[in-house]
Parts: C-alpha cells; sequence; structure tokens
C-alpha cells in the first residue's frame, strides 16, 4: 500500500473480477467454429453412409444380374435421383435382357447425366439403340464411347461391324484396323476372268495371312479405276469359323467380250444425236490395254479423237497414255469479244492438231502424279471481224509443252460419307513463232463429294472449286472458256457455248475462278440405267489482260440437270440453266466421252 492511497473495500480484487467477462467472451468466439466443426464431421459422415450403400446396391444388383434374375433387380431398385451410374448400368442391362428398350434407354440415359464420360454406359447404349435398328444413334454413342477410350477393341469392333453391314467398307476397316483386324484368309475375284492375273495380283496391295487395311483397299481401288476396265466393282467380306475374312470382289468388265453385242453397240452409238460415234475397245490385249476414241463430223465442228492407255509392264500403279487429237472448227464470237454491246461480227475458222504421251504413277491410295508431253500445231483461217489489238491470238504454228500435275485425298471422312481431293497442275511451253514465244500456266482443283445417308448413292452433293492463271501470251485455241460446250470441262449451265452448232457463244479468257454445286436425287434405277435429278449453281470470273476477252462482272447461274447413267459406264446429262446476269435462259444435253 502506498502512502497517501485509501484502503480498498472488502470483497474480491479487481484482477478476479474481470476473469469471468474474458472467458465468456472467448466462449461466444468460438460458437461458430464449434458449429462449422460440427458440420464438416456431419457432411464427411453423410458422403461416406451414401457411398457405402451405393456400393452395396451395386454389388448386390450385379449379384442378381449375373445370376440372371433381372425382373427382381429392376423391382428391387427402381429409379431415383441418388441411384449411382453403376446401378443404372445394371438396371439397363437388366431392362435389355428383358427387352424393355425403352426402359434400358432411359436407365443408361440417367447414368450419363450423372457420369456423361462412362464409356460403358454409351456402349450398353449403343448396343440396345442397335437392337431397335436406330443404327445412326448407335453409332454416335459409339463414337462418343471412342473419343473417351480410342483404343477399346470392343467399341471398335462394333462400329465397324454395324458400318459394314451398312455396306460401307472403308469406315468398317478404319475402326477393324484399331483392333488388329481383318485378317484375309482368301482372295476370290469374279467378272475378271479375262482381264491378265498378273495384272490383277499387282492392283491389288495386300497379302494373304496379313492384316487388310484401310490404306490398302484405297491403294487397290485407285489402280484399279485407273484401269478404267470396270463398269462396276464391289468388294465383300465373309467372316470365317477361324476369326479370318476371305474378301470376294465381284466385277463387270468393259470387255466386248464379256458384254452383249447391244451394250457394245449402245455405247459405241451414244453420240449420235450429236453426230458423234465412239469406237472403244477394252482389255484387248488381255492385259489392261484399252483404245478409246471417237469421231464428229459436225459441218461446224469436226474433231477426231484416238488414245491407248496401258499399265506399264502390267503393272497398274503405273499407266501410260499415246493420244492424238485434230479439229476443224468454226467459231463466232460476236458475244464474246468485249466490248460485247453492239455485237459485232467476229468469225474464224480453226484447224488444229496435237500428239502426245503421258506417264501417271499410283504410289498410294492417297496420292498420284503425272507428266505428260504435247505437240501442237494450228491454223487459224477465213477470220473476219477481228480488232488489231487481237491479233497475236491469231498466230498459227507449232508449239510444245509439259505438264506436271498432282492429286491428293485431302480430306476423308469414310464414316461420313465425305471425301475432299485436291488438284494442282504446272504447264510450260513455247511456240516456235513471233510474237508468241514461252509460256505458264498453274491450275487449281477442290473437289468434294458428300452421301448424307448411310447407304445408296442418293442425294448425292458435289461441291468444285478451281482456278487458273496464265503467264505470256498464248494463241486463240489455249484460251480458256466457262459455259457449257461438250469439249469444255469448265461448265457455266446458264452459258450456252454454242450459238447455231458454232462455237464461242460463252466467254474466254486466261485467268479464271470457277465453283460448281450440285445435288442428285436418285428417281429411277434399274438393270440397265439409273436417272438422277437435282438443282445446281455456277459462279465464276474470267479475265484477259487483253481486255479483248473475258467477262466483265462475276457469273451467276442457277438450274436444274438432270443425269441419265447407262449399263453403268457412259451418262446422259440434261438440264436447263439460268444466267442470273441477263435472264437468259438455256437447255443443255451432252453425253460423257
Amino acid at each position: 500500500m502506498e502512502p497517501g492511497q485509501p484502503v480498498d473495500a472488502p470483497g474480491p480484487s479487481r484482477r478476479r473480477r474481470l476473469k469471468l467477462p474474458l472467458v465468456l467472451s472467448l466462449v461466444l468466439a468460438s460458437l461458430p467454429a464449434i458449429a462449422r466443426a460440427q458440420d464438416v464431421r456431419g457432411t464427411d459422415t453423410q458422403p461416406s453412409q451414401q457411398q457405402s450403400q451405393n456400393e452395396d446396391s451395386v454389388n448386390r444388383a450385379k449379384a442378381l444380374y449375373d445370376a440372371g434374375r433381372w425382373q427382381e433387380l429392376v423391382d428391387s431398385f427402381p429409379e431415383f435421383a441418388s441411384n449411382s451410374p453403376q446401378l443404372e448400368l445394371y438396371r439397363g442391362l437388366a431392362y435389355a435382357q428383358l427387352r424393355g428398350w425403352t426402359d434400358a434407354i432411359a436407365a443408361f440415359r440417367f447414368g450419363l447425366g450423372r457420369n456423361p464420360r462412362d464409356p460403358r454406359l454409351l456402349e450398353e447404349l449403343a448396343g440396345v439403340e442397335y437392337k431397335i435398328r436406330r443404327f445412326a444413334r448407335a453409332k454416335r454413342h459409339l463414337r462418343q464411347a471412342l473419343a473417351l477410350q480410342p483404343h477399346d477393341d470392343y467399341a471398335n469392333d462394333f462400329l465397324a461391324s454395324i458400318y459394314f453391314q451398312e455396306g460401307n467398307l472403308e469406315a468398317a476397316l478404319k475402326y477393324w484396323n484399331r483392333t488388329d483386324k481383318p485378317h484375309l484368309s482368301d482372295l476370290s475375284i469374279h467378272g475378271a476372268e479375262n482381264l491378265n492375273s498378273l495384272v490383277l495380283d499387282r492392283a491389288f496391295d495386300f497379302s494373304l495371312g496379313s492384316e487388310w487395311t484401310w490404306d490398302q483397299l484405297r491403294t487397290t481401288q485407285a489402280r484399279l479405276d485407273a484401269l478404267n476396265e470396270f463398269s462396276s466393282m464391289r468388294f465383300a467380306l465373309t467372316e470365317q469359323s477361324d476369326g479370318a475374312f476371305q474378301l470376294s470382289v465381284y466385277s463387270s468388265l468393259n470387255d466386248v467380250r464379256g458384254s452383249p453385242w447391244w451394250q457394245w453397240l449402245g455405247s459405241f452409238a451414244r453420240g449420235v444425236p450429236y453426230q458423234t460415234v465412239f469406237p472403244e475397245f477394252y482389255n484387248f490385249d488381255h492385259a489392261g490395254m484399252n483404245w478409246l476414241s471417237y469421231y464428229r463430223w459436225d459441218d461446224q465442228k469436226h474433231r477426231i479423237h484416238s488414245e491407248l492407255t496401258a499399265p506399264y509392264r502390267k503393272n497398274p500403279a503405273w499407266q501410260y497414255r499415246l493420244y492424238f487429237d485434230a479439229r476443224n472448227e468454226n467459231w463466232n464470237l460476236a458475244r464474246t469479244l468485249l466490248p460485247a454491246a453492239p455485237p459485232m461480227p467476229a468469225f474464224l475458222n480453226l484447224e488444229t492438231w496435237s500428239a502426245g504421251a503421258e506417264l501417271r504413277a499410283i504410289p498410294s491410295g492417297r496420292w498420284s502424279w503425272s507428266e505428260a508431253i504435247e505437240f501442237t500445231d494450228r491454223r487459224f483461217r477465213n477470220s473476219l471481224g477481228f480488232p488489231a489489238s487481237a491479233s497475236t491470238f491469231l498466230t498459227g504454228g507449232p508449239g510444245v509443252d509439259g505438264r506436271f500435275r498432282v492429286e491428293r485425298a485431302l480430306v476423308r471422312f469414310p464414316e461420313r460419307r465425305f471425301t475432299l481431293n485436291g488438284t494442282a497442275t504446272a504447264e510450260a511451253g513455247a511456240f516456235f513463232v513471233q510474237p508468241l514465244g514461252r509460256y505458264a500456266r498453274v491450275t487449281g482443283d477442290l473437289q468434294s463429294t458428300w452421301f448424307p445417308q448411310a447407304r445408296g448413292q442418293d442425294y448425292q452433293m458435289e461441291s468444285r472449286l478451281r482456278a487458273g492463271r496464265t503467264f505470256g501470251n498464248v494463241p486463240f485455241d489455249d484460251l480458256l472458256q466457262l459455259g457449257f460446250d461438250r469439249d469444255n470441262d469448265l461448265w457455266m449451265r446458264g452459258h450456252p457455248g454454242l450459238d447455231h452448232g458454232q462455237k464461242g457463244s460463252s466467254p474466254l479468257g486466261r485467268n479464271y475462278v470457277l465453283a460448281n454445286w450440285d445435288v442428285a436425287k436418285n428417281v429411277y434405277s434399274w438393270s440397265v440405267a439409273t436417272i438422277a435429278i437435282g438443282p445446281f449453281v455456277d459462279t465464276g470470273k474470267i479475265s484477259d489482260p487483253s481486255g479483248d476477252f473475258g467477262a466483265p462482272k462475276w457469273l451467276w447461274d442457277v438450274g436444274v440437270q438432270g443425269r441419265i447413267r447407262v449399263f453403268g459406264n457412259f451418262e446422259f446429262v440434261l438440264g436447263w440453266g439460268k444466267d442470273l446476269r441477263s435472264g437468259r435462259n438455256s437447255f443443255f444435253s451432252g453425253v460423257s466421252p
């Protein structure tokens, strides 16, 4: 006690009086933490219990399923929101065994809602969809399962089997190859008895006893197509008891020796409406050699063409072609020379001949290349109405050029039945007269084909984009043309290439861009002919540095086209097109060469 301080009153000291409020405040502050701890312990305990219950339910359901007590399983485990994906799997399997397809699908879908990355649920759902013949849905679920497990043998084999049943052998092989299937034990070829066996053996890229791959099928198809011997071909696989497969090929040769005489006569005379005949002889040496030709006696456009094609040393991977072509044509360029309004008379007679040789290689079904050399000579007569600036185009005389061409499969989705192929061509040449000299040309071509249905050839959709550019001066017969002409493949079907039988009605030039789109719906099919009809859209632009040729604006054509395929080896084309720029209507027809 210090001096001068009053004495404290009797009772507890001040330090003891402070303890109770401090304890109370600490207790109150700790209550939320205690509550959270209790919640955490409660949460941990509840999932643990739920998980244990789910495991017990799954084990019991599995036991019932394995014992074949499927009705008891579905009665014991009705649908609840708390069911695990594994329990729904067994419920769906039990319903499938009981042929309750709708309930099975519902169970599998409910399980996928809880666990969308479960490949087995997707596979079993695909199995049920397959049972009720919903093949498109089954394939979609299997592709989803393979996106999760690409090397799942069951899903790959199942998906391949569906594509095989639909006749889509390419897609079947794509997925079978992931499971090291199919191994070929035997090969039989029907309908090709007149073709040399060595040529056939070299065309088929595989060996017995080994796996037959998707790439080998494509290579085989490419080499057989290049032979140009078959009007039809179908591949069939048959599984043997030992798990191997037998490959059977059913084909029909264009060989006149094995075809009815009336079929050969129909092919020979298919161009008679256009004053043309087609003498063609296939496989006349039994080794894939073909002689193809045609003769046109039209007064306005005489033409004779002949070519010989064959596999080099009986190897379809290498093809050679020798050809000759001669023309005598009258041209009316009143609608083509610029400016076109008012049209001025412009006529000429063109006489040309050309001869060349080409070698083509097919290393695989993915790509091929070819080289060619060609000699040409030309004469211009009776020219009338050409401006002085266009006189260079009427330079006659000889020339030589070489071409290199590469074809490549860019995109191929066999399961979607979609293909996209690309072609690039480079050409360089020289004319041996002045003022012409050396020139070059590059072209590119993208072509896609899509069959939207799982099987058959119905609703075929084709799109094509092409472009070309020429460097240097060229004579008139080397100009490109956008229009419908049976001697031209750059079709603008609302722009007729002929006027009263004379050529020159559609735009000409050295540089172009062209896009075509077609749909073909099969409307009639029988053993002799197939008829397909559908709309088309053509658009393009053509120009020339001289200013004498070309088109000042983009061209747009629409219309309807019909294709009549006869005997499987040639085709008639009939259609109506409308030029949206001028509003002019035109009808066109032709036959494949």
